[in-house]
């Protein structure tokens, strides 16, 4: 069993990112799940989503896997929308799953971000580490790459390779 999860969030299911995901898991030592192909509804109070593709993912995910991996690109200033909207979806694991919620505690979670220069700002970690924290689960570090015309620099792979030790 792979123990580790990557959890594509953007826009482009073939951009930097999977440029980078690829180089991450060129052994495919970890298994990839891409958000963008799923059906999961924003949050709401009345919980109308209950039949979307969100509980059925997160129950396959925290049954397989201990580390989870967001993989975002960087969207104005922040995670990407999917990834905004994966990570609002948890409030149904605190309220009408709670029993799923709960299976997340002891698990572990990172971040990979991705952009085209070494430019993130400050705080851009924060909801991934304060949401561990809440969950109950580790959080193990996060790494911030960048893709220059569709190469990743080299000191940008040998970071990733730092990263990839961490999560496996």
């Amino acid at each position: 069993m792979k123990n580790t999860v990557l959890l594509q969030a953007s826009s482009r299911s073939n951009g930097d990112s999977r440029t980078i995901i690829n180089y991450l898991n060129a052994t495919n030592q970890f298994d990839i799940i891409d958000l963008r192909t799923k059906n999961i509804g924003h949050f709401d109070y009345d919980f109308n989503n209950v039949n979307d593709d969100f509980i059925g993912l997160m129950a396959e995910i925290i049954e397989k896997y201990d580390t989870l991996v967001f993989v975002t690109p960087v969207y104005w200033y922040t995670m990407s929308g999917i990834l905004k909207v994966f990570f609002d979806r948890f409030s149904d694991l605190l309220k009408t799953h709670k029993e799923l919620g709960r299976k997340l505690r002891g698990k572990q979670m990172a971040m990979l971000s991705c952009s085209n220069s070494n430019d993130l700002k400050e705080g851009f970690t924060m909801p991934f580490t304060e949401s561990a924290n809440y969950l109950g689960m580790y959080y193990l570090g996060d790494i911030h790459t960048w893709v220059v015309n569709g190469v990743i620099p080299d000191e940008v792979k040998i970071n990733i390779d730092g990263f990839k030790r961490t999560i496996s």
